[in-house]
């Protein structure tokens, strides 16, 4: 059974909320329907999407908005995926510029049923924004590719600023948490991806809350320091609905502040933690200090 959000969160929860009657906020979500494309800002609920749009960082979610895995504390569809869109990587240049967006983040179902994981269709919409907005910072989130490192050299080809990679949870939760996934796979394409894009920044986020423990935690930064990991997220799992993995805890946020520090000290560029946390939160501040570190 998932413990109740403790009034402290709730109280956190409902000041971000309030961000999205900002006259900015309700024009990109607005312009959504326009041009038939998906956020996971949208699709996973995520309580910081007027805040982000604000400071011009928006998440798209490029391939669908239906996974072909089971993870347990994901509320993006199951359903089956369809076909690639193939207007999809001009539409996305379109919204960033229309949106006059800074900095964006390009998320992705799992796409198991594509042999190369959907890839190259991904490579194309970085390429479109290129070609469209110049000055844009891309930062592509991606799925594990089933490992596949052809298929991440070709989304690296096309020239991201970041490549971000959720390791998600720690070890011991991931045959609970996140079905169909692998912590060393995980790894691995992290690692992959540093030693053939050293100059391109690496990014992973993780969930607390699910009953890990504190040595975990800090077994997971160094797992990722050990392969180059530049940028860490960690924020608090909000389960979707009860259908959803239970939170097994709600840290408080001198935690998150404790982690932050231990994640400095092994050498990451740039750390953001606490509650209300997520893998794209304020991504283009987060970038930047990498950049100056």
């Amino acid at each position: 059974m998932t413990l109740p959000i403790p009034n402290w969160l709730k109280e956190m929860v409902g000041r971000n909320k309030a961000a999205l009657r900002t006259t900015a906020a309700l024009s990109a979500e607005g312009s959504l329907m326009h041009h038939a494309l998906h956020t996971v800002c949208h699709a996973a609920k995520c309580p910081n999407r007027g805040e982000c749009f604000n400071c011009g960082d928006a998440t798209f979610m490029v391939l669908g908005d239906r996974c072909t895995r089971g993870c347990r504390f994901c509320a993006v569809s199951r359903e089956k995926p369809l076909l690639p869109d193939q207007t999809e990587p001009d539409r996305v240049a379109q919204a960033i510029d229309e949106w006059n967006i800074r900095y964006a983040v390009l998320t992705m179902p799992t796409r198991d049923d594509l042999p190369d994981g959907g890839a190259v269709h991904f490579a194309r919409v970085i390429n479109a924004i290129h070609e469209r907005t110049p000055g844009v910072h891309i930062e592509p989130l991606i799925s594990d590719l089933q490992g596949s490192e052809n298929a991440l050299r070709t989304i690296l080809d096309a020239r991201p600023d970041v490549l971000a990679h959720n390791v998600e949870t720690v070890e011991r939760l991931y045959g609970q948490v996140r079905i169909g996934a692998n912590y060393k796979r995980t790894l691995a394409l992290l690692e992959n991806s540093k030693k053939y894009t050293p100059h391109i920044f690496t990014k992973s986020g993780f969930m607390v809350g699910l009953g890990e423990t504190e040595e975990e935690i800090r077994q997971l930064l160094r797992d990722l320091r050990s392969v180059g990991t530049d940028l860490v997220t960690i924020g608090q799992y909000l389960a979707p609905s009860s259908k959803h993995y239970c939170v097994a805890r709600y840290p408080n946020p001198e935690e998150y502040k404790i982690w932050a520090e231990y994640a400095r000290s092994l050498g990451f560029k740039a750390v953001a933690s606490g509650p209300l946390v997520r893998s794209s939160y304020r991504a283009g501040a987060l970038y930047q200090e990498a950049r100056n570190s």
